[in-house]
Parts: C-alpha cells; sequence; structure tokens
C-alpha cells in the first residue's frame, strides 16, 4: 500500500479509538451486551463499538452507494445508540435505518443541501409535527474525499446531546477514511490498467509484423508449420490482449511465453536456442498478469536483436518451499549496470526498460518492495532476472484456472 493508504489506515485507526472512548460511556449505561470478561463496564463497551465499526467498515470500503450505504447504515446507528441514521449522497438519500423514514426522509436533503455549502456539522432541532415522533435533534455532518464532499451522515436523537454531535462526527470523519481507502482502491486498479496496457503497447507492430512475415515465409515452403504458428499466435495475442483480470497462473504465463518463444523462433531460427525448466508443483501460483513475458522478450531482444550471434535463454521454475522462484537468463549483450539502476528508478527510459520497471513496480506493489526484480548483469555479460513468487498471498487471485498444455 502507499504511504497515503497507510497514513490513511493510521488516522481509521486513531479515529476508531476517540469514538469508542466517547460512545463507550453512552452505550454502557445503555448496557453493553453479553458480560465478556473485558474489563469494566467501560471498556467492554469500547470492545463492543469496535466490533461494531469493524463490521460497517467492509461495505464502505466499496465507496458510497444506495448498496453499500444500506448495508453499513444498521451498523452506524447500532454504534452510535440513535432512533434514526441516514447516509446520503450529494442529491440523494442512499439508506435510512431506523424510524420516521415516512415524514422525514423528504425533508432531510434540505437540511443537508445546507451542510454542503457551508462543509460544516451541523445540529439542530428536528422541527417534526408529529408529537408522536421520538425524532427530535438532528445532527448532520459531512463525508468527504479526495473530490470533496461526497453526502452526509445525518443521526437523528430524542434531546438535544452535546455527545451525539461529538460521536456523529467522529463516526462521519471515520466514515470518510473508509471512503478515502476505496477511492485508493480504485486508484491503484487504475493504475494496474495503465501498466498493464503499457505493457501491451511494448508488443510492437514490429513484432506483429515480423511474426506474420515469419508464418507467410512458410505458407508455400512448409503449410503445416505455418499453420502450427498461425495458431500459435492467434492464442498469444488472445492471451496477451486480453480485457479481464489482473493476475493469473504461472502456467497460463508459461505457455504464452512458450508461444512467444515458438514465433522468435520462426524469425530467428537456429540463433535462438531455448531452454524451460518447470516443475510441476509450482504452475498453479498466481501472479500478476503480464508480469514475465516482457522479461523474456528483454532477454530475446537484447540476445538476438542487438548482436548477430545466436543467443541462449534459460527460463527456469522452481518450487523454494512458501514461494515459486523464477529465472530468466539470457548470454546477449547484458547492460551496463549504472544504466539499470537507472532505469528501475524511472530515471531513464529505454524501449526495453519500460517492460523491466513496469514488472518491477507491480510487484512490489502486490508483494511488496521485498519481492522486486533481482538482476544481475554487466556489459557483454547477458543477464539473469530471479522473481520471487508467494503461493499465497492475500487478495492475488486469478478468476480461471490454468489452461492445460504447458
Amino acid at each position: 500500500m502507499t504511504g497515503t493508504g497507510v497514513a490513511a489506515l493510521v488516522a481509521a485507526g486513531a479515529v476508531l479509538l476517540a469514538v469508542g472512548i466517547v460512545i463507550g460511556r453512552i452505550t454502557a449505561r445503555r448496557g453493553a451486551g453479553p458480560d465478556l470478561d473485558l474489563g469494566t463496564p467501560v471498556e467492554r463497551a469500547t470492545f463492543h463499538t469496535l466490533h461494531t465499526a469493524s463490521l460497517a467498515a467492509p461495505p464502505l470500503r466499496a465507496g458510497l452507494t444506495e448498496d453499500t450505504a444500506r448495508k453499513a447504515a444498521r451498523r452506524l446507528r447500532s454504534l452510535l445508540g440513535t432512533e434514526a441514521l441516514c447516509l446520503t449522497d450529494r442529491d440523494s438519500v442512499l439508506a435510512w435505518d431506523g424510524r420516521g423514514a415516512d415524514h422525514h426522509r423528504e425533508q432531510v436533503l434540505a437540511r443537508v443541501a445546507e451542510m454542503l455549502d457551508s462543509g460544516r456539522s451541523q445540529s439542530l432541532h428536528s422541527e417534526c409535527a408529529d408529537l408522536e415522533c421520538p425524532l427530535r435533534w438532528v445532527v448532520i455532518a459531512p463525508l468527504t474525499g479526495e473530490e470533496g464532499v461526497l453526502g452526509a451522515l445525518v443521526a437523528y436523537g430524542s434531546r438535544e446531546s452535546a455527545v451525539l454531535v461529538r460521536a456523529a462526527t467522529e463516526v462521519a470523519r471515520w466514515v470518510s477514511v473508509q471512503l478515502e481507502l476505496a477511492e485508493l482502491d480504485r486508484s491503484r486498479t487504475r493504475l494496474i490498467e495503465a501498466e498493464i496496457r503499457a505493457l501491451r503497447a511494448q508488443i510492437s507492430p514490429h513484432f506483429i509484423f515480423n511474426s506474420l512475415a515469419a508464418i507467410a515465409s512458410f505458407v508455400r515452403t512448409d503449410p503445416e508449420r505455418a499453420r502450427e504458428l498461425l495458431l500459435e499466435f492467434a492464442d498469444f495475442t488472445r492471451y496477451s490482449f486480453r480485457r479481464h483480470g489482473e493476475f493469473t497462473h504461472l502456467a497460463d504465463e508459461l505457455r504464452s511465453i512458450e508461444q512467444y518463444l515458438a514465433l522468435a523462433g520462426a524469425r530467428f531460427g537456429d540463433r535462438l536456442k531455448v531452454t524451460l525448466q518447470v516443475a510441476p508443483e509450482v504452475l498453479p501460483v498466481t501472479l500478476p498478469f503480464l508480469c514475465l513475458q516482457p522479461l523474456v522478450e528483454n532477454a530475446v531482444k537484447h540476445g538476438l536483436e542487438d548482436s548477430r550471434n545466436e543467443c541462449r535463454v534459460t527460463i527456469m521454475a522452481q518450487d523454494a518451499g512458501a514461494e515459486a522462484m523464477v529465472t530468466i537468463e539470457d548470454d546477449g549483450v547484458g547492460m551496463d549496470p549504472e544504466v539499470l539502476r537507472g532505469i528501475l528508478a524511472g530515471e531513464r527510459t529505454s524501449a526495453s526498460g519500460i517492460g523491466l520497471c513496469n514488472v518491477d513496480e507491480r510487484l512490489r506493489q502486490v508483494y511488496g518492495d521485498g519481492h522486486g526484480l533481482v538482476i544481475e548483469t554487466a556489459v557483454g555479460a547477458g543477464m539473469k532476472i530471479t522473481i520471487r513468487i508467494p503461493k499465497y498471498r492475500a487478495g492475488v487471485h486469478s478468476s480461471a484456472g490454468p489452461r492445460s498444455g504447458t
């Protein structure tokens, strides 16, 4: 997660603790439920408050919609202990929990509009004409995000209460943190999609033209091979330009690499020597989509396109306990380590560097800084790239099973 995301989580924890302490005393007076061995009544109430907040968080992490608001409103009302609570966006009431919806729901947006103009919490009498209605006091607190005020949390009480004002304001701040985290998640998804588009763009028209030209050269002399290469080309482009899923299985990624190497072999002939060694037990491991193919393309480019000699590319996928270890090695022209450091730091750009930097950043985002690319190279000494992929990481999963044929 980015530094902003970590800071937001810390802020969320601090707000939750403050809410727990403020509301704990209210809940303690109302009864804290089962007599758990958690200390004093205030401590038990605080635990109950934090637990309720943790149940309200997951829906809010998906953003502010009618569905997420409906799922969170009941938990938030329980958290505050109010007679009614509603969540709104800037234009409509998204969810209402508790009494009074029949005659307060239409009035609430007018009050929210006043709060939206100032951006500050408001507390006032509900001015309800129904003498039987318990909703006599209302607190309206803004829900904010990166784009400003997104909506409001509206809490109704039976009487004027300074504690409710403070508590509702703090809960609204906590809800805002969840919404900001949701926006961070969406930003991360958009960033990953942009990075994948950059990698797809690196599969250049030049490569596609050369592949088709190589296939065409076999049409008369070896029609069967031309047919096989055309199928490989179709499968390779279908996989590389698929529109779903940010993760894939190692089996699928290796199959795509085999197809790429088959097309490259048709072009370079005996100059390209490939060794592929894969432990079957690592084939189901999940990893970021288009994570290995750019590295293999880099190896072929530096081994053959930048040299007139033959090149050997060795790809190994081994079982390393809790991880799968993948190495991609070539004996091509290599690279100056200083130039490589500049590429990975984003200080230098090159055609092949786009792929190296992109893959390195994505691996670090998904698995942490300890799982970036490990690259050994020198001018004239080839290049060896090592990747360590955890076999399991929360949130990392592919939507489809690995294809057969690897």
